[in-house]
């Protein structure tokens, strides 16, 4: 129950007649900057939850220190 190529075909020739062969590419080219944005934004998101991740495992360290912040200052 696939879709067969004259389908396919028929689908394009109608997308072609309704939006015209100038504005295919447009559309094309809006959707592709959308996808690169996306993309972008995806791996912006987990370099922040890395960060995170990173900035509660030094938290975690210091709270669970011994040190007194003067002990800190000296061993620093």
């Amino acid at each position: 129950m696939g879709v067969s190529t004259w389908q396919i075909m028929v689908i394009l020739l109608v997308v072609l007649l309704l939006f015209g062969g100038k504005k295919i590419p447009e559309l094309a080219s809006g959707l592709g900057k959308g996808i690169k944005n996306f993309k972008d934004a995806v791996k912006e998101g987990e370099e922040e939850g890395a960060d995170v991740k990173t900035a509660e495992k030094v938290e975690n360290k210091t709270a669970n220190s011994t040190e007194t912040p003067k002990e800190k200052e000296v061993n620093a």
